[in-house]
């Protein structure tokens, strides 16, 4: 009779481990379908965002593999965060090293960090009323874009040389697109 207690309770012990694993495996599983499925209908709605780059972007984010909808929206505002965050201490840098630059490109990244500071304090704000109602944040991911967007047509006047925000000012173009996917549509 003892025997049979313990084999049932390892029974029932092995059971419940196997349905978590396979629950777990399969939650996974739904967060890739679903990254996929989200980044598919975000392409489709901007022509401009590569679906490479949003599954990339979306993967990367911590936690992304077993978010729902709305924590992917959360991790995609605060990737978007980082990387702002990230290009205004980029361009503090090139400021800093600026000092034989030619004036109307060293007053171009002045214009781009301002921007940039003004964008991330609205993001912020985005970001808060998102967590608060798991949607919002629209008008923090439209400043942010406007940052990204206006330091890039910025930059272009610098003929001849190569922007050194260009690729940075782009991602947060495709990730505020990203961003406007989750934020829009909740």
């Amino acid at each position: 009779m003892r025997v049979s207690i313990v084999l049932f309770l390892f029974i029932i012990q092995l059971f419940f481990f196997l349905s978590f694993n396979v629950e777990s495996s399969s939650n996974s599983c739904c967060s890739r379908n679903l990254i996929e499925d989200v980044c598919k209908n975000f392409t489709q709605v901007d022509p401009t965002l590569r679906y490479k780059f949003c599954i990339d972007s979306l993967e990367a984010g911590p936690g992304s593999r077993c978010a729902n909808r709305t924590e992917l929206g959360l991790i995609t505002l605060k990737l978007l965060l980082n990387n702002a965050t990230d290009t205004q201490c980029y361009i503090k840098q090139l400021l800093g090293k600026s000092k034989g630059l030619n004036p109307i490109f060293r007053s171009n990244l002045e214009t781009c960090l301002e921007l940039y500071l003004s964008g991330i304090f609205d993001l912020k704000e985005g970001i808060r009323a998102y967590e608060s109602s798991g949607y919002g944040g629209v008008f923090g991911v439209s400043a942010i874009l406007w940052s990204g967007t206006r330091c890039k047509d910025i930059m272009k006047v610098n003929k001849g040389a190569v922007p050194p925000l260009k690729k940075r000012n782009n991602d947060i173009i495709h990730l505020s697109s990203i961003g406007f996917g989750f934020t829009s549509v909740e």
